[in-house]
């Protein structure tokens, strides 16, 4: 493979990923950690295309299948993401609610489009501009570092409707999934190797 003559990869170069120091990539191993070296992460696109349908697969079970289920007066009603919004905002718990929509449904979707999106521009012949693909690679890291909030949220939401007494909340299978298509997406993510945005782009000193 060949790459642009701006780049450490064309001087025979690569960057350790644990502790940032630049070898000759021909050590393999990294001078001062040990850690292997490798001018891109091999099979990066295929990985992350992999990683993303199974996000998408577990997405469905995330949101068919009850998230969690309302204990009233001994009558169990399991509720869905969307159902349990709705309980919710019937509750008058408007900012959990409005939390766990928009990192339950809006996120995740949002996520899932975004790297799409640069595992696509990684198989185009004329991706788009790498600083927006970039940018947009930052957001999606950016993003996942919040992606469990709103398991947290519903994990605080039992507890504290346990000690009333009056109303059980007890968490549904979908938590489950959700939490898959959580990892998966993350791992997609750190699958990518943004270094193949850049290597399709021309030298401007050649």
């Amino acid at each position: 493979m060949s790459y642009p003559g701006n780049t450490a990869a064309a001087r025979g170069l690569a960057l350790c990923h644990v502790c940032h120091r630049l070898d000759p990539a021909e050590l393999h191993e990294c001078s001062r950690c040990g850690s292997a070296l490798h001018l891109r992460k091999a099979d990066s696109l295929q990985r992350a295309l992999a990683l993303l349908f199974t996000a998408v697969i577990l997405y469905i079970p995330a949101n068919v299948l009850p998230i969690m289920t309302t204990l009233q007066l001994g009558k169990g009603e399991p509720s869905t993401i969307l159902g349990g919004v709705v309980l919710l905002i019937k509750l008058g718990s408007y900012p959990i609610a409005g939390v766990i929509f928009i990192a339950s449904v809006m996120v995740p979707i949002a996520k899932l489009i975004a790297l799409f999106y640069l595992v696509w521009n990684g198989y185009r012949s004329e991706p788009a501009s790498p600083a927006q693909c970039t940018q947009i690679y930052r957001l999606t890291e950016l993003i996942g570092k919040w992606s469990m909030v709103d398991v947290f949220v519903v994990a605080i939401l039992v507890a504290l409707i346990h000690l009333t007494g009056l109303l059980v909340i007890l968490p549904g299978p979908a938590a489950v999934a959700f939490a898959g298509v959580v990892v998966s997406t993350m791992l997609a993510a750190n699958s990518f190797d943004t270094r193949l945005i850049w290597d399709r782009i021309k030298d401007n000193n050649d």
